[in-house]
């Protein structure tokens, strides 16, 4: 049987969107592909996460402009979960472990074989994983590349290195041995509709909040 799905193929993409200079701002950079558009599309907000981080953490720039950068935050980590999603729903899908037609809905029918265990992390999540390992691994080896620094940073970042690429390749065996035992029914996992309820002023209770008061304020 020919596995679905091959963790080095995610690297590989990962890695080769990162070396673009016009990643992560340029879109037309993601695959037309269903399934890599959305690996894609979940790695785009990862960097555009990380950098939104980098900029919240600055000493020298006023409140607003990190109350923006928290916002932004909020916005691309909810993309980022939205993307796995999708990664998840075309992989299922795929496998025969949903009906297609319910793939996108609340309540996918399910077409699991009987006795295959539930996986408690799904693909898409561990592709999630692997997309933050590839910022890791690509800011730590640019550590490894300063001429600014001493022989002991260098050699402590390559350290790093090394253990960012272990953990990357142990996630990728993690990820194709579930896509193995899916394929061949001994394994499953589920999509659990995640949403971010800070995000939700239906579900945020400080937005709830404001939004009482502003009604009682007739606003």
């Amino acid at each position: 049987m020919t596995q679905l799905l091959r963790a080095q193929s995610v690297v590989d993409l990962h890695d080769t969107l990162l070396a673009s200079p016009a990643w992560p701002a340029d879109a037309s950079l993601l695959p037309a592909d269903p399934l890599w558009h959305w690996v894609a599309t979940n790695h785009r907000n990862n960097c555009l996460l990380w950098a939104e981080e980098d900029l919240a953490r600055r000493t020298t720039v006023g409140a607003e402009e990190i109350a923006a950068n928290k916002r932004a935050i909020d916005g691309f980590n909810q993309a980022r979960n939205d993307a796995t999603e999708r990664v998840d729903e075309i992989l299922l899908t795929a496998l025969g472990l949903v009906d297609a037609a319910s793939a996108r809905t609340n309540a996918p029918v399910s077409t699991v074989p009987p006795g295959a265990r539930l996986n408690s992390e799904t693909a898409g999540s561990i592709i999630d994983r692997m997309s933050i390992m590839a910022l890791k691994v690509h800011a730590m080896r640019a550590q490894t590349l300063r001429t600014d620094v001493d022989a002991e940073h260098i050699a402590s970042s390559q350290e790093k290195l090394a253990r960012l690429e272990q953990q990357r390749a142990d996630l990728g065996s993690c990820l194709e041995a579930l896509i193995a035992d899916a394929q061949a029914g001994r394994a499953y996992f589920k999509v659990y509709r995640q949403f971010k309820m800070y995000n939700d002023p239906r579900f945020n209770p400080e937005l709830v909040k404001e939004a009482r008061q502003s009604k009682a304020r007739g606003g």
